[in-house]
């Protein structure tokens, strides 16, 4: 009874299994420069993202400290006093593709995406968000971009500095994504 226990187990887990694509390595990048200034970027070469193939559903979770700039000062400035990395020290996206189905993957098909953005502790949601999805042998590679706002975040730009970084902030996502 044991055995056959154990094989139900192992059975379910594997097929559970079997409809996930996941990465620990995804890469972000975010600019909010202005023309004429110093450019305010950052990337992050550390995040996690999974799909399940079978319903479309997607998320995705970056540390916020991950985020690396050109210059250290901005970095920390970035940390210490925008994103308050101490506070709030991860940056989610939980959301779905419509009708999706790795069958479609090979056809020229558009994929747009829909779900919530949390960061700073304040969530928006983002709709219709077209995501550029290839597979690749076993791989699932997932790109695209989108635009957020400071303001969305609850995130003060000071006024000292105001005409020098973007309130919007256009986000840069590719997700390399291997069959589990």
């Amino acid at each position: 009874m044991k055995k056959l226990i154990l094989l139900v187990v192992l059975v379910s887990l594997q097929t559970l299994g079997q409809n996930k694509y996941l990465t620990k390595t995804g890469y972000l990048k975010f600019e909010a420069s202005v023309p004429s200034f110093e450019e305010v970027k950052a990337e992050n070469k550390a995040v996690t993202a999974i799909l399940n193939s079978e319903n479309g559903e997607f998320a995705a979770l970056a540390l916020v400290k991950g985020f690396r700039f050109k210059n250290a000062l901005m970095e920390e400035h970035f940390n210490e006093n925008y994103a308050e990395s101490e506070t709030y020290p991860k940056a989610t996206f939980k959301g779905s593709f419509k009708n999706f189905s790795v069958d479609d993957l090979n056809s020229n098909k558009s994929w747009t995406i829909t779900g919530e953005l949390n960061f700073h502790g304040k969530t928006k949601t983002l709709e219709g968000v077209a995501v550029q999805i290839t597979q690749k042998g076993e791989q699932l590679i997932l790109s695209g971009t989108f635009e957020v706002r400071s303001s969305d975040f609850n995130i003060d730009i000071p006024k000292i500095v105001r005409n020098k970084v973007s309130e919007t902030v256009e986000v840069y996502f590719l997700f390399e994504l291997t069959k589990k």
